[in-house]
């Protein structure tokens, strides 16, 4: 039950977080130019109308679409979308959250119907006319079913809110926002249902106290200082910072361990939230817009002209409260936990919440060392970072004088059912287990020199010595056909060296951009790309990274080829340094022998500085196609 609703609210939130930067936007225009604001601006606030209408409905819409069906899909999305706001003159952000993914579905459902029946050359006017005509009939659709019953519902919700306003039970709601929070349902309560009431009342009020409800970072402020007064050894030593994390930055999801150690604590916030929504109430508080993240800045930001005191005082009532409470409950009923403990609690929770999996030492079924003969690397798409880890322990083993076991490379949704073992990342560990129930599951954090390579290595060389006898060497696996004669997968003109440092997703939607000019892939890819980084990184170690899109968008692969970028600077890649960029689109296994040739020279951080730092375009030509 826990598992499905928080799938739910991923996806509620999946639809509004990606845009919360035009609600932020919307609400600093709002709060500085209607007539009441800072700066009245007739002509800027002609914006506020249009885009609380329009623009941001239709950005929910497209992201919802897009989400379900790819940019086909967002396109559909945005055209039911845009239906539902022809219908009504109230503003349909739930008509959106129900028009995009829907538009997303039919164009997938009549993609899925048509594969393989498109004569050669007529795939664009195919594309470009379903999306047409699936969007205009969903449009009139909306127009007369969709957006009607939305007022409708809509009119019930903000009844609803109203009575609790109306009758004082506002502050109730803390009741269920703060045990959700610690279960990492935050983002769907705040953004899938109070972000879209508050911005329809704030278009009326100037400002909404629904903003406020679960991003105050009075209550984790407040049980964050309980612990740097009541708390014990490295609670009591790490909360000051803590707070400091939570209060400035925004971050709630710092003190969620500091409630698992202790968690009758949980009352602290909760009754410190329900007192601080009851002072906002009667004080009048509220914000223009959504505050995201949650911190005391993004607050005082979205604070409208006029609310800072009801605000400030909402904010600082929780935070006393919720100390009080918890300083209280920590001294008479606090134990000494540990935080390390409580930590791996939070992040199973998130990645549950992520629909993820955490790393395990080792999981799944439990496999003698001496029975193994066949062992899966298993990715998302299979394509790139399965494949180099599968190169790198085929050649440890080759090393080591094991010739008896098979390592191949799958994606997770096509592991084989006769093998004993599967090395994963730790994220798709889960989805391997259910895939391989037989095997033993190895999660692992990058492909690239991961240590388990080693451990597992030379546990199956000591099994091997402890055996009475070698097992029969076993069949060479059959390979795939080269490339054709002449056919180059890695061109000299994709080869970028020197390349200024950017952000992961820049340099991502560069990879894609050469291969689309290439005539490699469609240019969903590139989408497809992101959202495979988006599950999680492409960075596989030694300074590594290999962008490929996702098992869904193969498809969209005309041929095979990959693309080459070096950042002598190197890249932040979420937390690892990158120089080497490899990107590929590979429509079979054409593209191994040069992944191959990279983990023979890039196999350390300092091979891969090296080869960065020296080696030019038609060097690196000649090393990755194996002509030098």
């Amino acid at each position: 039950m826990k598992e499905r609703v928080q799938k739910f609210g991923r996806f509620l939130s999946g639809m509004v977080m990606p845009n919360i930067g035009a609600f932020i936007a919307w609400g600093l225009i709002a709060a500085f130019f209607i007539p009441a604001g800072w700066f009245p601006n007739e002509t800027i606030n002609s914006m506020v109308g249009p885009m609380l209408s329009y623009l941001l409905p239709i950005l929910i819409g497209y992201t919802g679409g897009k989400a379900v069906g790819g940019q086909k899909g967002a396109v559909t999305g945005a055209l039911a979308t845009l239906g539902a706001i022809a219908s009504t003159e109230s503003t349909m952000f739930i008509g959106a959250m129900i028009c995009g993914p829907l538009g997303g579905w039919c164009i997938k459902k009549f993609d899925e119907k048509m594969e393989g029946h498109i004569p050669a050359g007529f795939e664009m006017v195919v594309n470009n006319f379903s999306v047409g005509i699936i969007g205009a009939i969903l449009a009139i659709l909306s127009i007369y079913a969709i957006g009607p019953a939305c007022v409708f519902l809509t009119g019930i919700l903000e009844k609803g809110v109203g009575f609790l306003v109306s009758h004082s039970l506002l502050p109730l709601t803390a009741v269920l926002v703060e045990p959700a929070k610690v279960l990492f349902l935050n983002n769907a309560i705040n953004h899938g249902v109070f972000t879209p009431i508050g911005t329809a009342e704030a278009l009326e009020a100037g400002k909404s106290i629904l903003f406020m409800i679960e991003s105050n970072p009075g209550p984790g402020l407040g049980l964050l200082l309980a612990y740097c007064v009541a708390g014990k050894g490295e609670t009591r030593s790490s909360a000051g910072a803590a707070a400091v994390i939570q209060f400035v930055g925004g971050i709630h999801e710092i003190y969620f361990p500091y409630v698992l150690m202790n968690p009758i604590v949980i009352l602290g916030p909760m009754i410190g939230n329900i007192v601080g929504i009851f002072t906002l109430s009667m004080l009048g508080g509220g914000l223009a817009a959504a505050a995201s993240p949650g911190s005391i800045i993004a607050e005082m930001l979205m604070t409208p002209k006029g609310g800072y005191f009801a605000n400030i005082a909402g904010i600082t009532v929780a935070a006393v409260v919720s100390f009080l409470i918890s300083a209280f409950l920590l001294k008479f009923f606090g134990k000494d936990a540990s935080l390390a403990e409580a930590q791996a609690q939070v992040a199973a929770s998130k990645a549950a919440s992520k629909g993820q999996t955490i790393p395990a030492a080792s999981t799944g079924a439990s496999v003698a060392a001496k029975d193994v003969r066949k062992i899966v690397f298993a990715c998302d798409a299979g394509m790139g970072s399965s494949a180099m880890g599968a190169t790198m322990v085929r050649n440890k083993l080759k090393d080591a004088g094991i010739t008896d076991i098979e390592v191949i490379h799958h994606p997770v949704s096509e592991i084989p059912g006769d093998c004993q073992i599967v090395v994963t990342h730790h994220e798709l560990s889960g989805r391997a287990a259910e895939r391989a129930p037989q095997a033993r599951i190895i999660p692992i954090k990058n492909f690239m020199g991961a240590p388990e390579y080693d451990t597992l290595v030379k546990e199956l060389l000591d099994a091997r010595k402890g055996g009475s006898a070698p097992a029969p060497e076993a069949a060479p696996a059959a390979k795939e056909a080269p490339a054709a004669s002449g056919d180059t997968l890695l061109e000299e003109k994709n080869i970028v060296l020197g390349c200024a440092p950017v952000t992961p997703e820049e340099a991502i939607r560069a990879c894609g951009r050469l291969m689309v000019d290439s005539g490699y892939v469609d240019e969903a890819y590139i989408q497809g790309m992101l959202d495979r980084e988006a599950s999680f990184s492409v960075a596989i170690g030694s300074h590594v990274a290999i962008p490929h899109g996702t098992n869904d968008v193969k498809p969209l692969i005309k041929r095979t080829g990959v693309v080459v970028m070096t950042y002598p600077d190197g890249i932040d890649w979420n937390g690892d340094r990158v120089k080497l960029v490899v990107g590929i689109a590979a429509k079979g296994d054409e593209h191994l022998e040069i992944l191959g040739r990279i983990v023979g020279i890039a196999s350390t951080d300092e091979d891969t500085d090296k080869l960065v730092a020296s080696a030019g375009a038609g060097e690196l030509f000649k090393k990755l196609n194996g002509l030098a």
